[in-house]
C-alpha cells in the first residue's frame, strides 16, 4: 500500500498557512464593512479549499495528472499562491514577534511598555500586513505574467577565441540548444517559430544537450515535423538528459521502461541527429579534425543520475587538438571534467533552465538555481577551459518564464 504520510503533511501545511494568512486579511480588512468583510473572507476561502481539494484529489484523478493545461498552468497556479502565502508569511512573522515584543515589554516594564505598545501595535500591525501581502502578490503576479515568456525565444550570440583550434575550424558556427522537454508545449506554431531562428542563423553545425522529453518518447509525436527542421552541414549531434530515461514516472514493468528508452533513441535518429551515447565523432573541415565527445547523463547530486562514462567517450580522442564534451548536467565540469580531463576545450550544458525565474542584465544575473549549482547559465571559464550552459528551449513544472527566458545560443569558435 503506497504511503501518503508525506502527501498528508503538505495538505496540513498549506491548511495551517492559509489560516495564518487569513490573520492578516482580517487585519488589512479591519475597517471595512460587514459586507465587504463577508466577500473578502469568501473569496478567500473558496480560493484556498479550491487549492487544499485539487491537492487532495491529485493522486486520484487520472485528469489532473494528464491534462496538460490543468498540469502545466492549474497546478502552477497553485505552487504559485502556495509560495506567494509563504512570502507574505514571512512579514507577518516579523509582525507577530515585533508584537510579542511589546507584550514582553508591557509585562517586564509596565510604566513604559503598555503605553508604547498600544500607541503602535495597531498601526505597525496593519502596515506590515500589507507590506507582506504586496510581497506575496507580487510574486504571484510576476508568476502569471511569466506564463507569457515561455516561447519568448532569445538568441544569444558569443564569440569564443581558442589558440588550439584549427585553422580551418576558425569561424565555424555551432548552434546550440538544450532541454526542449516537449511534453510540455501545447503550441506547436510558437515552437516552430524557435526552430525558424535556429534555421535562420545558419549553423555549420547543431548540438543538442539532452531532455528532449519530460518522461516518455511519445511526447515528441507530435513534433517531430517540427524538429526535422534542424539541420547543419556538419550535421546534428544530441545527448541524453536526466529526464530521458523516464526515472520520474512510473512503468508497469522494467521493460516497459527499456522500450521507452529505445523509442526516444529513434525519435533521434528519425530527426535525423545524431545520438551519441559516451562516445566522440571527429569533425573535418578540409583535412583538419576536431573530436566531439557526447555522454550519457552525469551529475554530480546523488538525486540525478549518473549514466555517463567519460572512460568509454574520452579513449582515442586524445590525439585530437581541440575537443567540444556535450555533457547536459553542468555539476559535471567541476566534478570530473576539470580536474580529469584538462584537454577538454569547451563542454556544453543545460540542464538548470536557470530555474525560469531570475534577473538578469548585461551587467547582472541572478536566479535562486546558483544555490545549488556553480554554474547555472552562460559562459564560465577557468584557465583554458570553458564551459556554456544554455538556459533551456522549453520549460517544465512552472509553464513560463521570469527574467530567464528560453534560449538558442549561436557559438563562434575563433
Amino acid at each position: 500500500m503506497r504511503n501518503w504520510t508525506g502527501w498528508w503533511v503538505i495538505v496540513i501545511v498549506m491548511l495551517l498557512i492559509d489560516l495564518y494568512v487569513f490573520t492578516a486579511v482580517r487585519t488589512v480588512s479591519q475597517n471595512s464593512s460587514d459586507r465587504m468583510k463577508w466577500t473578502i473572507y469568501s473569496i478567500y476561502w473558496f480560493i484556498s479549499a479550491a487549492g487544499i481539494i485539487t491537492i487532495i484529489l491529485f493522486p486520484f484523478v487520472q485528469f489532473f495528472q494528464t491534462n496538460i493545461v490543468f498540469r502545466n498552468y492549474v497546478f502552477a497556479i497553485l505552487v504559485g499562491l502556495f509560495f506567494a502565502k509563504i512570502i507574505g508569511s514571512v512579514f507577518f512573522l516579523v509582525d507577530d514577534l515585533r508584537r510579542g515584543g511589546m507584550w514582553l515589554m508591557a509585562k517586564l516594564f509596565p510604566a513604559t511598555g503598555a503605553n508604547f505598545a498600544q500607541q503602535a501595535a495597531i498601526t505597525r500591525s496593519t502596515f506590515i500586513s500589507w507590506l507582506g501581502i504586496a510581497f506575496g502578490g507580487g510574486l504571484f503576479a510576476t508568476l502569471l505574467y511569466g506564463f507569457s515568456n515561455k516561447y519568448n525565444y532569445q538568441l544569444k550570440k558569443i564569440k569564443l577565441a581558442f589558440n588550439n583550434l584549427p585553422s580551418n575550424f576558425k569561424g565555424l558556427k555551432i548552434v546550440h540548444i538544450s532541454d526542449i522537454h516537449s511534453g510540455s508545449f501545447n503550441d506547436k506554431a510558437a515552437v516552430l517559430r524557435g526552430v525558424e531562428m535556429v534555421v535562420s542563423a545558419k549553423p555549420d553545425l547543431v548540438l543538442f544537450t539532452g531532455d528532449l522529453v519530460n518522461d516518455k518518447a511519445d511526447e515528441m509525436h507530435n513534433y517531430m515535423d517540427v524538429f526535422n527542421k534542424i539541420n547543419a552541414p556538419m550535421g546534428v549531434y544530441s545527448t541524453l538528459g536526466n529526464h530521458d530515461y523516464g526515472d520520474y514516472t512510473s512503468w508497469p514493468t522494467p521493460e516497459a521502461k527499456k522500450e521507452n528508452l529505445e523509442r526516444l533513441k529513434n525519435v533521434h535518429a528519425q530527426l535525423g541527429w545524431r545520438l551519441l551515447m559516451n562516445e566522440h565523432v571527429v569533425l573535418e573541415k578540409d583535412s583538419h579534425q576536431i573530436a566531439l565527445l557526447g555522454i550519457e547523463n552525469w551529475s554530480a547530486f546523488g538525486n540525478f543520475p549518473k549514466y555517463g562514462k567519460m572512460s568509454e567517450a574520452y579513449p582515442g580522442s586524445e590525439k585530437y587538438p581541440f575537443k567540444i564534451l556535450m555533457s547536459h548536467d553542468p555539476s559535471h565540469w567541476d566534478a570530473e571534467v576539470r580536474t580529469k580531463y584538462p584537454d577538454i576545450d569547451i563542454m556544453l550544458s543545460g540542464h538548470t533552465h536557470g530555474m525560469q525565474f531570475g534577473l538578469e542584465n548585461p551587467y547582472f544575473k541572478w536566479s535562486p538555481v546558483q544555490w545549488f549549482y556553480k554554474e547555472w547559465a552562460g559562459l564560465y571559464e577557468e584557465g583554458k577551459q570553458k564551459l556554456y550552459v544554455n538556459r533551456g528551449y522549453g520549460f517544465i513544472g512552472y509553464p513560463g518564464r521570469v527574467g530567464i527566458l528560453p534560449e538558442i545560443t549561436l557559438i563562434e569558435l575563433a
